[in-house]
C-alpha cells in the first residue's frame, strides 16, 4: 500500500512526548517518525526530486531503530514501480527486483544478510539444476555486509524472457563444475567443529611446484618474480 501522497505537516516535540518529529499522511497515518534518540521508526516515505540528470523517485518502507527492515518499494515520480527490495538489520536480504521506468522487469537478485549479533552464520547450498535440493551447508564469518546468495536472473524487459542466470553462494559465483568453493569452509561442517591449527596450516601449504622451485633455487641470488601487481 502506497504511503504517498502525504500532507507534509511537521509536528514538534511539544505536540508529542513520544516522537521528536513525524508527518501526517493524507489518510491520517503517522509517517517518518523520529524518536527522542534521533532514530527513524515505523513507516517512512521519502521523495527525491530530479537532480543533475538523475531521475527522481519515491521510496517507502519500514524502519526499526534507524535500520531498514522488511519490504521497501521504490517508484518513479510518475508512479511506476522501479524497485522492490527486502531488508533485515538494515541490509539487503532475500529477493530484490528491479524494473525499467516503463515497468518492465530487468533483473531479480538474491541476497543474504547476517544478524549482527552473530559472529558466524550457517547457510544452505542448493543444486544449481534442482533449487529444491540442498547439497551442502557452509559456515561463513559475519563481515557486516549483505552478500550475494542464491539465484540472480537477468531479463529482456521488453520481451520478459530470461537472458542470463547466475548462482551465488555467499558472494561466490558458482558454475556446474564448481558448486561449492572450498574457500567457503572456514569450519568443518561434518564435525561442526573449528578446524585445528594443524589442518588449517595444511590447507595453506604451498603447491608442490612452488616447493620444487624454491628448493632448486635455494642459496642462489634472489630471483624477481611477477606477483600480478601493476605499476
Amino acid at each position: 500500500m502506497r504511503f504517498l501522497p502525504v500532507l507534509l505537516l511537521f509536528i514538534s516535540v511539544s505536540a508529542s512526548a513520544q516522537w521528536k518529529s513525524y508527518i501526517i499522511g493524507r489518510n491520517g497515518d503517522t509517517l517518518n517518525r523520529v524518536d527522542l534518540k534521533g532514530k527513524k521508526q515505523g513507516p517512512w516515505s521519502v521523495r527525491v526530486e530530479d537532480l543533475r540528470g538523475e531521475r527522481g523517485y519515491e521510496e517507502e518502507g519500514i524502519y526499526e531503530n534507524d535500520l531498514k527492515t522488511g519490504t521497501w518499494k521504490k517508484f518513479s515520480l510518475e508512479g511506476v514501480k522501479i524497485a522492490e527490495e527486502n531488508y533485515s538489520w538494515g541490509k539487503l536480504n532475500g529477493r530484490s527486483m528491479y524494473f525499467t521506468y516503463n515497468g518492465g522487469l530487468m533483473r531479480e537478485e538474491s541476497w543474504r544478510a547476517i544478524d549482527p549479533k552473530n559472529q558466524y552464520d550457517t547457510v544452505p547450498v542448493y543444486d544449481i539444476k534442482d533449487p529444491t535440493k540442498e547439497i551442502d551447508r557452509v559456515v561463513v564469518k559475519n563481515e557486516g555486509v549483505a552478500l550475494k546468495h542464491g539465484k540472480w536472473v537477468f531479463y529482456d524487459p521488453r520481451e520478459g524472457t530470461i537472458e542470463e542466470t547466475q548462482h551465488y553462494v555467499m558472494n561466490k559465483l558458482q558454475t556446474d563444475e564448481d558448486l561449492v568453493d572450498e574457500d567457503l569452509r572456514p569450519i568443518d561442517i561434518s564435525s561442526n567443529k573449528a578446524k585445528s591449527d594443524t589442518s588449517a596450516r595444511k590447507s595453506l601449504q604451498k603447491p608442490q611446484a612452488i616447493l620444487d622451485y624454491e628448493k632448486k633455487n635455494s642459496g642462489k641470488k634472489k630471483i624477481k618474480a611477477r606477483d600480478g601487481q601493476t605499476y
